[in-house]
């Protein structure tokens, strides 16, 4: 058990295997499977700074094409089951704002339910593939340079009320 604990740490290794294992982690953690791709983006961008864009639009992309595998699950999921009564509000805002609700995909927690809601309810693809995209490279972009080129320490400010 150790070896294969290794052996899957070993292709994820940042130095070694690069960009496709952003590309990996980003993807995976888009599904609805409990994975941050942050630090390997991050990571990846600190090792090697003039290739933040790369990095962002090679995150960007994996994440991306994770959302689209929770949108054709959720397209699947209403073929199979029918639609529960206590979802109806939320179901019906989303129906309203359409594709462009993706654009908030990206959030924690509701970002990769919302990509499976917009398959359940049949939004236009590739609208969704398009609002998916624009929020994940605002969110990479946005993160990974302020780890980036924020100096370090300046979240301390942050915590001052609760230091004394």
């Amino acid at each position: 058990m150790e070896s294969l604990v290794h052996q899957v740490i070993g292709w994820f290794a940042l130095p070694r295997n690069g960009l496709s294992s952003v590309f990996v982690i980003a993807f995976v953690s888009a599904t609805l499977l409990p994975l941050g791709s942050e630090p390997a983006v991050f990571g990846y961008a600190k090792l090697n700074p003039d290739q933040f864009w790369v990095v962002v639009l090679v995150a960007t992309l994996g994440n991306t094409l994770g959302g689209m595998v929770d949108y054709w699950m959720g397209r699947g999921a209403k073929a199979a089951l029918a639609r529960k009564t206590g979802t109806a509000r939320y179901l019906a805002w989303f129906e309203r704002l359409g594709p462009k609700a993706l654009l908030v995909s990206f959030l924690p927690v509701i970002g990769d339910p919302m990509c499976t809601v917009a398959g359940w309810l049949r939004l236009p693809f590739w609208p969704c593939v398009m609002w998916i995209a624009i929020g994940r490279v605002i969110r990479y972009s946005v993160m990974t340079g302020l780890l980036l080129w924020v100096p370090d320490g300046w979240w301390r400010w942050l915590l001052q009320p609760f230091t004394g």
